[in-house]
C-alpha cells in the first residue's frame, strides 16, 4: 500500500541527513499515517482511511463532511473518496 494520506495527498518526500561535518547523504521523509475508521452519517456507513496526523486533528475541528469536501475542492482527495461525497 502506497504512503500516501487519501485527503491531503501528503506523500514522502526526499530530503539530506547532514551530519556535524556537513556531510549530506540521501534519505526519505515519510508522513505520519494512521488507518481510522470513520462513521458518514449521511451515507449511514463506516469508511476506513488512511490519513495524516494533522487530518485527524483538523476532522476532530471542522467533522469529516466538511473535511471531504474541501479536499474534493482543492483536488487532493482520493478518487476512491470521490464517490461519498455529495456535490452540494
Amino acid at each position: 500500500m502506497a504512503k500516501i494520506c487519501e485527503i491531503t495527498g501528503k506523500r514522502p518526500r526526499v530530503g539530506n541527513h547532514v551530519s556535524h561535518a556537513k556531510n549530506k547523504t540521501k534519505r526519505w521523509f515519510y508522513p505520519n499515517l494512521q488507518i481510522k475508521k470513520f462513521f458518514l452519517v449521511e451515507e449511514d456507513m463506516w469508511v476506513t482511511l488512511k490519513v495524516s496526523a494533522s487530518v485527524l486533528r483538523t476532522i476532530n475541528k471542522k467533522g469529516l463532511n466538511i473535511v471531504l469536501k474541501e479536499a474534493r475542492k482543492r483536488g487532493t482527495l482520493a478518487k476512491e473518496l470521490g464517490r461519498l461525497v455529495a456535490d452540494k
